[in-house]
């Protein structure tokens, strides 16, 4: 039997007020779980209570939404599901194609892929700036109407990006990055959600792992995103380490772990946001959740900003070929990118 979470309210879904995210799963960090590990931890954080599921066509080029259809779709009561187009594997290589007919093409394979007839929140993953968004969201539209979907998402777009967007159908939710340590969504972002009434997904709310007490020295494995991503790496790491090095105190003084501080402080940020972290490990899972449920005092939650001020973090998130991919505004420090 399923426990409960405290809710939240994602577009006309009511879903936990932490989520997961699971593209880990199967995408991104080195060698994936086997499909039994996989199938145990979605289980479990449908046991535990959680009933937002995040995954998408890209990751593991369909493994993840081919893991979901098998190990939990038979619970689809019990969870909104989410998925994503647009960013996929296109003859083996990551792209961009926002072309409708290659949404409708990807919508269809990714319902047969999660053994599904309806996907609940459908995002486009990340703008294909050769196609208007309108023609994009245009193609979401007509899934909607067809049954195949029941709301739209954007992820990674600038508010500009989102007001056009909800100008031909209105967006449920804004999926983009967003913790103590990345805060592109507060130059307008999470402005626009506000005012438009849209719901926002923070995924790596706990940085990848940084903020989770999860990685010491800048060595990862093979097929690690983490060692292309600047923050993550020399020079800027030995910086960033001295700021998480705070951050974990600030985190054993409030007897609360490092991952349950930075989830915390996101929940803080507004009643309409919702974080997706990812986790292989059962034990972090709970460990995630019960950030939910515990209440941080005001001046610990503002120790958190004393701590990440901005420009504090050295280094910007993506590499200038990643950050091509992405629409969301850039922070002042950002502006000049390596190679």
């Amino acid at each position: 039997m399923s426990m409960t979470l405290p809710t939240r309210t994602i577009g006309p879904f009511t879903v936990s007020a932490i989520g997961l995210g699971c593209m880990n799963l199967s995408h991104g960090y080195g060698v994936p779980p086997s499909e039994k590990e996989g199938a145990r931890l979605l289980n479990h954080a449908l046991d535990a209570g959680v009933s937002f599921l995040d995954t998408a066509a890209l990751y593991g080029g369909g493994q993840n939404e081919r893991l979901i259809g098998k190990a939990v779709m038979r619970r689809k009561a019990e969870f909104t599901l989410a998925s994503k187009c647009v960013l996929d594997m296109f003859e083996g290589k990551r792209g961009l194609d926002g072309r409708p007919e290659s949404i409708a093409r990807t919508l269809d394979q990714a319902l047969g892929r999660l053994n599904t007839d309806h996907i609940d929140l459908y995002y486009l993953h990340r703008l294909d700036k050769a196609v208007p968004i309108e023609e994009s969201v245009g193609a979401l539209v007509r899934a909607k109407e067809a049954g195949k979907i029941g709301a739209i998402g954007l992820s990674e777009m600038s508010a500009a990006t989102i007001r056009r967007a909800h100008a031909v159908h209105p967006v449920a939710a804004v999926q983009t990055e967003y913790s103590p340590w990345v805060r592109n969504a507060e130059v307008a972002v999470l402005d626009a959600c506000r005012d438009l009434g849209i719901g926002f997904v923070a995924f790596s709310p706990v940085a990848r792992g940084m903020l989770a007490a999860a990685i010491a020295t800048p060595d990862y494995a093979d097929g690690d995103i983490r060692g292309t991503m600047p923050r993550f790496v020399e020079p800027y790491f030995s910086q960033n380490r001295r700021l998480i090095d705070r951050f974990n105190a600030l985190a054993a003084d409030a007897r609360v772990t490092a991952a349950q501080l930075s989830l915390g402080w996101v929940l803080s940020r507004a009643p309409y946001i919702v974080p997706i972290p990812g986790t292989r490990s059962i034990a972090h899972l709970d460990e995630d959740l019960a950030a939910a449920t515990h209440s941080f005092a005001p001046d610990i939650l503002a120790a958190v900003d004393a701590i990440f001020t901005p420009g504090a973090v050295a280094g910007p998130r993506y590499s200038s070929a990643m950050q091509a991919q992405v629409d969301t505004e850039l922070l002042p420090e950002e502006l000049v990118l390596p190679a």
